[in-house]
Formats: C-alpha cells, sequence, structure tokens
C-alpha cells in the first residue's frame, strides 16, 4: 500500500480542482492483507457559457465569446420542465411574453416587440410567415430552442429588431444508438404517445445513421367542445461518405387539426376597473359547431458538409418547404349589455398555400488576421417564397347568443357562405442575400465580432380578383437593406466577461411580404431598427452558478402610420422605442438543489405614432405598446429528495399589459405556479406526476383589443412516463 497517500491526495486535487475529470480504479495487490477500494470518478460540470452560440452566430463561438443576450434551450431542459410544445420552450427566454391564438404562430412580445418583429426559424430557415407559420408543434421532435435578443438581420434577413428564435430538429448522428420514448395521459382527456430512434451502421469506408421520431397528441379543449389532434414525424439520414464529406437528408411532417377552436371570450370592465372576462363565459365557445382550423407542413432539407482542411469548411443547405392551412370559424365575439347577449362576427373561411425553396452556402475559415488569431464565414442565400390566399369573409354582425350558449349554428348556414375557395392575390417574395462575419482576438483578452450583411427582395403580388384603385391587378416592389453587428468582448477573469455591442435590423414597414398587400406597403422603404446593448455574463461558486446580465436599447423608425391629414392614407414617419434590462441565473448550491431563474424588465413606447379612432387620427406617442407587460420572471426548482425521488415547483409572473394603444384598457398581472414529483425506477425510466396552474388561475394571456380577451390554461394535472436506452 506504499502508494496509497499518492493516490489520497490524487483524489482530494480531483475535488478541489473545478472543472477537473479524473477516474481512479482500484489495484488487486497480492499477499493477505490486499484490500479492494471502491472506484472514484470525479466529472466537473461544463458552464452552459461554453455551449455552442449556433443561434447567435454561424462562427465557431461560444455564449461566452459572443457580444449578445443568447440563449439555448436543450434536449435535457425540455424535458425536465415538462414542455409540452415550442410555445413553453419560450418561458426559458427573459422578459418574453407567448400566446398562441388560432389565427397566429407563437404570437411572440420580446423586447418590447412583436408579431413579424420577431423572426421565428426552423432549422435556420425563414419561411417569412412567422406569425402564422410558427404555430406551436410537439415539443418531442425538437432538439433544442435558441434565440438571440434585439436586432439580428445580419443573421437571418429582414425583420428580426426584437430579436429570433430558431427552433431545432432532431436528426441523425454518429455518436451513439438511441431509443427513447414518452407516454402520457392528463386533463381534459390529453394524451400523447412518441417514440424515437437512433441507429449507426456502417458499410465499408463509409458510415451511417439513422434516426426517427414520431409523436402522437389529442387533447380535449378546456372550453367546450373544443378538440385538437396532431401528428409529428421527423427522419434523417447522416451518410459520412468520406473522411471529409459528411450529407444529411432530414424530411418532417406535421399535420394538426383543431375541431371548433377557441378564439377567445367576451370581455368587459371588471370590478377593478381592469379588461375581465365577461363573468359567466370563462370555458364557453362561442365559435359555430363546424367551426376548425388545420395545417399540414411538410419538410425537406439536405445538408453537405465538407471538411477542406487549410482551405476552410464548406456547408451547403438545401431546401424546401411546403404548408396548406385552413381556417373556418365565427371568431368575434362581443357582449352587448343592452340586449343582454354576445353578437357575434367575423365570419371568415381562409386557406392559405404556401411554398418556400432556397439554398444557402456558408464557407468558414480559421487564420490569423495582422497577426491576431481570427475566423471568418460567408455566406450566400437564395430563396423564393410563394403563397396564395383564399380569403371568404361576411362583414358585420351576424347573429346574438345567450352568455351560456352550446352550439350556436353552423358556418354554412350562414347567409353568404359557401364551401367554395377562390383564390385571392398570390405574393411572390424572392430573396438574394450575402452575409460575412469575423471573430478576431485583439490581445489583452479582448475580441471583436462583427457581421454584415446585404440582401435584395423582389416582392411581385398578382390580385386574383377584381383591381381596384387601392387593390391593382399586379404590383411589383424592390427592397435593398444592409445590416451589421459590431461587438467587444472583454476578459476579466477566465470564467467572467463584459461585452458591448451595437447592431442594425431592416423589416417590412407594415404587415408581412408574402402577405402584403398594396395598400400596406405602397411606396414604402423597409423600416430601420438600432440597438447598443451592454452585458456580463459569468460562473461563480467554483462553477456551481451561472449569471448573465444585459442592458439595452432598440428604436425602430419609419414605421407605417396613420396620415393625419388623410385618414385613410398611411405615411412611413413612425417611431417606436425600447429600453430594458434582462437576467438569467443558474445554481447548483450542493449536489440535490438546482435553482434557475431569469427575469426581464422593459419600458417601451410609440415615440410617433397615430391611430384612426372614429375617422379620426389621434396620437398615441408616448404610450406602451398593447400586450406588452413591463416585467416578466420565471423560476424553477429542482431538488434530488434520493437517487430515485425528487420535487420540483415552478413560478411564473407577468406584469398588467395594456389591451389597446390608447393605454386606457389594461389587463390584470399574473402568477402562475406548478409542481411535479419524478420517480426513477431505474435510470433507463422516469415516471412524472405534474401540476400546472395549481392555484387554478383565470388569467388574460393576450388581449384582443377591447372587446375579447384569450384566457389562460386553467389548472392541469399530467402523469408521464418517459424512456431512454
Amino acid at each position: 500500500m506504499q502508494n496509497s497517500p499518492r493516490r489520497l491526495a490524487a483524489a482530494i486535487s480531483c475535488l478541489l480542482l473545478p472543472g477537473a475529470v479524473c477516474t481512479a480504479h482500484a489495484q488487486t495487490p497480492t499477499g493477505d492483507t490486499a484490500t479492494t477500494l471502491d472506484g472514484i470518478q470525479v466529472r466537473g460540470m461544463r458552464s452552459t457559457l461554453d455551449r455552442d452560440a449556433s443561434g447567435a452566430s454561424r462562427l465557431e463561438v461560444t455564449d461566452r465569446e459572443t457580444p449578445a443576450s443568447v440563449f439555448r434551450i436543450d434536449r435535457a431542459a425540455l424535458e425536465a420542465r415538462g414542455v409540452r410544445s415550442t410555445q413553453e420552450a419560450l418561458f426559458a427566454i427573459p422578459g418574453l411574453v407567448v400566446a398562441s391564438l388560432p389565427g397566429n404562430g407563437n404570437a411572440v412580445t420580446w423586447r418590447g416587440f412583436s408579431g413579424a418583429q420577431i423572426t421565428q426559424l426552423f432549422n435556420g430557415i425563414d419561411v417569412k410567415y412567422a406569425s402564422i407559420a410558427a404555430r406551436p408543434v410537439d415539443a418531442w421532435i425538437y432538439e433544442r430552442v435558441e434565440a438571440i435578443g434585439g436586432p439580428s438581420s445580419f443573421l437571418y434577413g429582414a425583420g428580426a429588431v426584437g430579436g429570433s428564435i430558431n427552433y431545432v430538429t432532431r436528426t441523425a448522428d454518429f455518436d451513439a444508438d438511441a431509443i427513447g420514448g414518452l407516454s402520457s395521459v392528463g386533463s381534459h382527456d390529453s394524451r400523447v404517445l412518441a417514440a424515437g430512434v437512433n441507429h449507426r451502421f456502417a458499410t465499408g469506408e463509409t458510415a451511417h445513421a439513422l434516426r426517427l421520431d414520431a409523436a402522437y397528441s389529442t387533447r380535449d379543449g378546456w372550453v367546450d367542445a373544443e378538440r385538437r389532434e396532431g401528428w409529428t414525424l421527423a427522419t434523417s439520414l447522416a451518410s459520412r461518405l468520406t473522411p471529409t464529406l459528411t450529407h444529411t437528408l432530414a424530411l418532417e411532417y406535421q399535420n394538426e387539426d383543431n375541431r371548433r377552436v377557441y378564439w377567445g371570450t367576451p370581455a368587459v370592465i371588471g370590478p377593478t376597473g381592469r379588461l375581465d372576462a365577461l363573468p359567466g363565459s370563462v370555458g364557453r365557445n362561442y365559435n359555430v359547431g363546424d367551426g376548425f382550423y388545420a395545417q399540414e407542413v411538410a419538410w425537406g432539407r439536405s445538408k453537405l458538409e465538407w471538411d477542406g482542411g487549410a482551405f476552410g469548411r464548406i456547408v451547403n443547405t438545401l431546401y424546401h418547404y411546403d404548408a396548406l392551412r385552413d381556417y373556418r370559424n365565427v371568431e368575434t365575439y362581443r357582449w352587448d349589455p343592452v340586449r343582454g347577449g354576445i353578437a357575434r362576427s367575423g365570419v371568415l373561411q381562409q386557406r392559405h398555400d404556401q411554398q418556400v425553396t432556397g439554398n444557402r452556402t456558408d464557407w468558414h475559415r480559421s487564420g490569423t488576421l495582422a497577426g491576431r488569431p481570427s475566423q471568418w464565414t460567408a455566406g450566400f442565400e437564395l430563396s423564393h417564397n410563394r403563397q396564395t390566399r383564399f380569403p371568404q369573409s361576411i362583414g358585420g354582425e351576424i347573429d346574438l347568443v345567450s352568455v351560456d350558449a352550446r352550439t350556436p349554428g353552423f358556418f354554412f348556414d350562414i347567409p353568404g357562405t359557401t364551401p367554395d375557395y377562390v383564390p385571392g392575390a398570390t405574393n411572390r417574395v424572392r430573396t438574394a442575400s450575402l452575409s460575412v462575419e469575423n471573430l478576431t482576438r485583439l490581445g489583452g483578452r479582448v475580441s471583436l465580432m462583427t457581421g454584415v450583411r446585404h440582401e435584395r427582395i423582389d416582392l411581385d403580388v398578382v390580385n386574383r380578383r377584381a383591381a381596384t384603385a387601392t387593390n391593382p391587378a399586379r404590383f411589383a416592389r424592390d427592397y435593398a437593406s444592409t445590416t451589421g453587428r459590431v461587438g467587444l468582448t472583454a476578459e476579466l477573469t477566465p470564467a467572467s466577461n463584459v461585452y458591448v455591442q451595437l447592431s442594425t435590423a431592416a423589416d417590412p414597414p407594415a404587415g408581412i411580404l408574402s402577405t402584403a398587400g398594396f395598400s400596406a406597403l405602397r411606396d414604402f422603404d423597409l423600416s430601420r431598427g438600432r440597438q447598443i446593448e451592454a452585458g456580463a455574463k459569468t460562473d461563480f461558486a467554483q462553477g456551481r452558478g451561472t449569471a448573465t446580465l444585459a442592458a439595452y436599447r432598440i428604436v425602430r423608425e419609419n414605421l407605417a402610420i396613420t396620415d393625419p391629414d388623410n385618414p385613410g392614407q398611411t405615411l412611413p414617419v413612425g417611431q417606436q422605442s425600447a429600453r430594458g434590462v434582462e437576467a438569467t441565473l443558474a445554481f447548483r448550491p450542493w449536489q440535490a438543489l438546482h435553482v434557475q431563474a431569469n427575469a426581464g424588465w422593459v419600458d417601451a413606447r410609440l415615440d410617433d405614432f397615430f391611430e384612426t379612432a372614429n375617422g379620426v387620427p389621434v396620437s398615441r406617442a408616448g404610450n406602451r405598446p398593447a400586450n406588452t407587460p413591463a416585467r416578466v420572471g420565471n423560476l424553477w426548482v429542482d431538488y434530488a429528495l434520493s437517487p430515485r425521488w425528487s420535487v420540483g415547483t415552478d413560478l411564473r409572473a407577468v406584469a398588467a399589459r395594456y389591451a389597446d394603444s390608447a393605454n386606457t384598457l389594461e389587463t390584470a398581472g399574473y402568477t402562475l405556479w406548478g409542481a411535479h414529483l419524478r420517480w426513477r425506477p431505474t435510470p433507463q425510466l422516469a415516471v412524472t406526476l405534474r401540476g400546472r396552474n395549481l392555484g387554478d388561475r383565470t388569467y388574460v394571456m393576450h388581449a384582443i383589443g377591447a372587446q375579447m380577451v384569450y384566457l389562460g390554461e386553467p389548472r392541469t394535472l399530467d402523469l408521464e412516463l418517459r424512456a431512454a436506452f
């Protein structure tokens, strides 16, 4: 046992040195006094700041090296928090609120901006229609969700004034064979069944990996007669054709069918003077009996990667997106106190037929610049976006129903409705862009990151119906924008750094180019946005904790506003701004306890904005944009009772929000709390009982003007079984 003191010293060193990875194996000495020691294995925790910042740059950099607010919700976090859809994944982003109304996708408000000013991408691809295309999707097929705060048009093109969100699908990999599954049941007859497999196989000098994921979910809504059913499928084949050449073919399919969709609840001014749900209407569904929303989405991606050694690395992605969406609903409900009933309007049958085809090529090379370590990326992208809409609407009020109405009629019983789909307009958006990024280490622990993107957009709109002065038979517009980012990062210690950055963005002045009409665009150029941000990122407590802090100011100019002299016309002179602070914390004070939190504060303002009220333009300068809370906070706590049992709780707090640009109507803030109990009978299995909104709070997720509110889900319970082999 002469080496025992040396072994003990080595073990103590491994325990005291943060980041160390040490393994000790017991020896079996000969002789009668031999003692067998237990194996000792000590592993350090890798900081989340050292993960790839793939959602914030195309350079090979980490979150720590990126001069921006970077967020990443990985697969482990999605599973630990019981995230059911992409909507719930976004709660991990500080200051962000999201609601998924049927007529929208994940309707995000972040850093004082919303709608088309928040770009939402799928595997780095923008379909230019996130306000609808980013519908909540079952989380099973996704590997992670990435986000970058503030203007990021230099990465993803027009839009992204308030930030960018990227949903990344699981794909085949060469790391290991794996099989996983999920089964859950819960309140409102909700059921989920999902499975996935990754299998590797080789043929001679080549290697292949095949992955398949599938998920089926169904639930009754918490309102009368609503029901949702959805399928998501994702498969991919990764092939290492040579030691330097890899190809990945990825296919996805989503099918969602929502029957008698919930569009919202009639609103009144409650006892506290705030906009609230009409008493007796909570849980009621005032849509027609055959109302529905359905979508069918198919994706195809071919990704070819070549490592050219000293020449650099080239990645080429060819993609195609095809989506068909159908609506048939009565969407608007207003409480009429004089007649004592719900006045219904907003009759709409709509179809969206959209295809996007594109190709992006990126070249990456590391080397030196003026003797300093430096890396570059250059990218070129072409895309063609085509969308045809088939709207059929009936104006005005159609009827009056009682507050306790159960099945108020059918769509085609409404005079003027027909089952035909007649095309309204076809928008074609052709985009060509060239982008460059660079990271150079200047020395003295300081690095400079720069990026620039030049983009040309051609819009061509064909009117499929009768031409008018405000809706001509055809019109076209060309746009050009150059946006960029400049950021400095200074390393204070190996665990802490500070940064400052300036970034810019450009986006359509009103509407979305893939659906915009003549009256929304006319002769307007793209609006412009700019941001200055400063922040700090640090690890503390010997790597057991991580914290980030960022302060920013964003200004967006040339919004389309009402012309004060001509209420029927618009002018590109509006301005909107926001300033705020965001913070995140992850801390494990001891191995059994894990605490994660984030918070965001924003002061958002309409600096120059006119709104038409009763035919008269009224200035809303100085007001806060609708549905924009000043404060949002989230907290997650997990505690391991034993190796097999753990408990946890979560809190989400959202401050009050205005329901209108006039800031005369306000919805109350809310706090929701949930909890879970998890049992692991084996390392491969986990059974979790989870409760959401355990206080059964009735709360407004989103205000729809002054007449309606969209309510959040009441208390729910879920029991799930997860398996991983």
